[in-house]
């Protein structure tokens, strides 16, 4: 199978709301990257989050093995440090073989939810 995608993406949109309404963890207000690698080879990647007025805060590294996907909630990212919640953020996706990303959210904070996801941006 051959490779899809780019090597750097970023997701300049990104708020992890503080509240959630519903079981916790299906339905925890969260930010996500999906990421699709379809190379034979496993893919390295490393996420750098940028703030308003803060330092840039990363890198978080993950491992999404050949031909397959991997889900990645930004809520859940701990080392070097939690994104912090009702924030605006922006996130770079690097990796060293080509891969495809998808940003989405789920908004839980009422009983009527909201989904949005969209492509990132492929930045090469």
């Amino acid at each position: 199978m051959r490779s899809i995608g780019r090597k750097i993406w970023a997701i300049p949109e990104g708020y992890i709301l503080g509240e959630s309404h519903g079981p916790a963890p299906a339905m925890t207000s969260h930010e996500a990257c999906c990421i699709l690698n379809a190379s034979e080879n496993k893919a390295r990647v490393v996420i750098t989050s940028f703030f308003e007025n803060a330092d840039p805060v990363g890198p978080y590294r993950f491992e999404i093995p050949a031909q397959r996907t991997k889900h990645l909630r930004f809520n859940n990212f701990e080392k070097p440090k939690t994104i912090p919640r009702d924030t605006p953020y922006s996130s770079l996706i690097e990796s060293d073989v080509p891969i495809v990303v998808q940003h989405t959210r789920l908004d839980s904070r009422q009983a009527e939810n909201a989904l949005l996801s969209t492509i990132a941006f492929p930045c090469e």
